[in-house]
C-alpha cells in the first residue's frame, strides 16, 4: 500500500468545491388575513324610522287590496292608499336628514313602491276602473326600467331617479286616488281615465330616457 505525502493529502483537503453554497432560505413571513367586514345589525336597521316606514308601507299593500276588491269601503281604501304613498315621501327624508340610509332600505324602497303601484293598479283593472292595456305598460315600464338599473349597478354605474320619472310617480298617486274616487262619486270618473292617460304617457317618456341613459352610460362606456 502506497501512502499519499502528507503535503498533497493536506493539499487534497484543502481544495474548495466549486459548486455554489446553498441558498439560506428565508423565514416564510406570516401571512394578515384582514379582519371581516362587521355586519350590519338587522335588526337595528329594521326598527330605524325610515325603514321602519317602508315596511309598513309594504303591510299596507294586502288590506289595501282587500278593501278595494270586496268593495268595503272606497273612501277607506283612498286612505290606506294615500298614508301608504305618503311613507313614500317620508322614508327618504327622514333617511337624509338622520343619516340612516343603509343597504336594507335601499333594496325595500324600490321593492315598496313597486308593490304599492301594482297593487293598486291591478285593483283598478278588476273593478273595472283602469283599461288592462294601459296599466300594462305602466307596470311593464316599471320592471323595465329596475331591470336597466341593475344591469347598470353591475357595471359600477347608478342611474339616478329623473325629473321625469318623480313628476311620473306624483301623477300615479293623483290618477290612482281620482279613479278610487271615481267609483263612488261618478263626476270624478272621467278626470280619473284623464289623469290615467297622462300616467301611461310620463311612462313611455321617462322610460324611453331612461334607456337612454342607460346606452350613453353603460354601453357606450363597454365599447371603449
Amino acid at each position: 500500500m502506497i501512502d499519499i505525502p502528507v503535503i498533497l493529502r493536506d493539499k487534497l483537503c484543502t481544495v474548495h468545491s466549486t459548486e455554489p453554497a446553498p441558498a439560506m432560505l428565508e423565514p416564510a413571513k406570516p401571512t394578515v388575513v384582514p379582519a371581516p367586514a362587521p355586519r350590519e345589525d338587522v335588526g337595528a336597521e329594521i326598527w330605524n324610522l325610515p325603514n321602519s316606514l317602508t315596511l309598513l308601507r309594504i303591510f299596507l299593500v294586502p288590506f289595501l287590496v282587500v278593501v278595494l276588491l270586496t268593495k268595503y269601503s272606497n273612501f277607506l281604501g283612498l286612505g290606506i292608499f294615500l298614508v301608504a304613498a305618503i311613507t313614500d315621501y317620508f322614508d327618504g327624508y327622514f333617511a337624509r336628514r338622520m343619516k340612516k340610509m343603509t343597504r336594507m332600505g335601499a333594496l325595500l324602497d324600490p321593492i315598496a313602491d313597486k308593490l304599492l303601484m301594482s297593487a293598486a293598479f291591478i285593483s283598478l283593472v278588476e273593478l273595472g276602473l283602469a283599461r288592462a292595456w294601459m296599466v300594462v305598460i305602466i307596470i311593464g315600464r316599471e320592471f323595465a326600467v329596475s331591470g336597466l338599473r341593475s344591469i347598470a349597478a353591475q357595471q359600477g354605474v347608478t342611474i339616478a331617479a329623473s325629473p321625469l320619472g318623480k313628476t311620473k310617480t306624483v301623477a300615479q298617486v293623483v290618477a290612482i286616488s281620482l279613479l278610487i274616487v271615481g267609483y263612488e262619486l261618478g263626476e270624478f270618473k272621467f278626470i280619473g281615465e284623464l289623469a290615467l292617460w297622462v300616467v301611461m304617457l310620463f311612462a313611455l317618456v321617462s322610460g324611453v330616457e331612461y334607456f337612454i341613459r342607460f346606452t350613453h352610460a353603460v354601453l357606450r362606456e363597454r365599447r371603449r
